[in-house]
């Protein structure tokens, strides 16, 4: 409980910057209770500053920082955190960008000898964003260098939208990927497969907002090879709460 009011106390000192607040109450165990064993809360802090200085000869286009800390652990301790940030700009006219990203993590079990990191990645290719209908999208292609315990070369492609709707008092956002992994990520359990697999992960996202500060709304976390090998496509709902700071 410390660690999450230390959290909370940093994010707010940050607020002369956009950025937002969510906490989530992820239903897994309530849609599939064989395969987890509660639902649990979930903190989750965004924060993304989009540049426009087009004097310098290199131009930053936007800056993003996500962290996700799952309080699955004992008595909701934090059982899982990850981080991800990227940061994009361009030195040519055209408006295809340059994004360079960077994701890690870790997690901790019980008992806790089978704690597990999530590998770092290394992630960096080329971007292009455009609107539609009045809706806002961002398309990526990275090249990532995946650091497991036996290290891959892969590809990643990303898709992020956003659109306000009713006046914005409703918005529709989310993103997906699909990358390569190793089967073979040199540990015991996977030490014995050959070639890549391919990993699907979305989250797509409803909010109502109830003021220019609070919303309410529900993410729907989409999986396929990502909490398991196996082949199975796997929909975990939540409730949630948004504070824009």
């Amino acid at each position: 409980m410390k660690q999450i009011i230390l959290l909370i106390l940093c994010l707010f000192a940050l607020r002369a910057f956009p950025q937002s607040l969510q906490l989530h109450y992820d239903l897994r165990h309530t849609v599939s209770p064989k395969t987890n064993p509660q639902n649990f809360p979930t903190l989750f802090f965004e924060y993304f500053k989009a540049q426009t200085d087009t004097t310098s000869f290199i131009k930053p286009v936007a800056f993003l920082f996500k962290m996700e800390a799952d309080l699955q652990g004992s008595k909701n301790n934090i059982g899982k955190a990850y981080i991800q940030t990227s940061q994009s700009f361009r030195f040519w006219k055209p408006k295809v960008f340059l994004s360079v990203q960077y994701s890690g993590g870790l997690g901790v079990t019980e008992p806790k000898q089978y704690s597990y990191y999530i590998g770092n990645s290394l992630g960096i290719g080329p971007g292009y964003s455009f609107q539609w209908r009045g809706a806002y999208f961002t398309a990526m292609l990275y090249y990532t260098r995946n650091f497991l315990s036996k290290p891959g070369n892969d590809v990643m492609a990303s898709f992020y939208w956003w659109k306000g709707l009713f006046n914005y008092k409703m918005e529709f956002a989310g993103d997906f990927e699909l990358y390569t992994l190793n089967r073979n990520q040199g540990d015991e359990l996977t030490r014995n497969l050959k070639g890549k697999m391919v990993s699907f992960f979305g989250e797509p996202q409803v909010w109502f907002n109830l003021n220019k500060s609070f919303a309410l709304g529900s993410k729907q976390l989409l999986y396929y090879h990502v909490t398991t090998t196996a082949n199975v496509f796997r929909i975990y709902p939540s409730a949630a709460v948004r504070v824009k700071l």
